[in-house]
């Protein structure tokens, strides 16, 4: 398997070339294995399809190239979405008042019980904690160095704060029903990344 170190290495100074930044460098089984690589306009946090593809064929070159995957692979470059991991430490205060789904490396004994899932309100990141208020607990921190995954939850304040400007001018309503099928998962209390 490749070492992600230096795949992110690799990766990183063709996405910034190309004017974006790496949300994440993954290599995913799924049948077959696949390089996830999530961009995104450093301005607008979103990113074109047309963008992905034309990042992806600078990627294809380089990693022809370097080989760095013994194995054979896909390659996946594409948005981190509206209900994006999150990665970077500036994700956090970024998305500060949005809901976040933190699942921790080790459990956390709160009061009494051990957890390693939370789910509540970010409320940005403070000397490597993590702040988020959690109903029925209050504001908690949580070590970022412990989180093993993090990602946003598709909500409509979410959708609205994230939805691009159309050219026209025009706004267009997402209905709660229009969430995707990783969400009907997340309402019944599993956690996808």
């Amino acid at each position: 398997m490749a070492d992600i170190a230096r795949l992110q290495a690799l990766i990183e100074p063709v996405v910034a070339a190309a004017g974006f930044d790496v949300v994440r460098v993954a290599l995913l089984m799924q049948p077959g294995l696949t390089l996830q690589v999530m961009i995104e306009d450093p301005a607008t946090g979103q990113v074109e399809v047309d963008d992905c593809a034309a990042v992806s064929r600078r990627l294809s070159l380089l990693l022809d190239e370097e080989d760095p995957i013994p194995d054979e692979y896909t390659l996946e470059v594409s948005s981190p979405g509206i209900d994006r991991p999150l990665t970077r430490t500036k994700d956090y205060d970024r998305y500060a008042g949005h809901v976040a789904r933190i699942e921790m490396a080790e459990p956390i004994n709160v009061n009494g019980a051990d957890r390693r899932r939370f789910q509540g309100h970010l409320l940005g990141l403070e000397d490597g904690m993590v702040r988020i208020a959690i109903e029925g607990l209050g504001e908690m921190r949580l070590a970022l160095a412990g989180i093993a995954r993090a990602k946003l939850v598709l909500t409509p304040e979410l959708i609205a704060a994230t939805r691009p400007l159309r050219p026209d001018g025009a706004d267009e309503e997402l209905e709660t029903d229009d969430l995707n099928d990783d969400d009907a998962e997340d309402a019944a209390g599993g956690f996808s990344n």
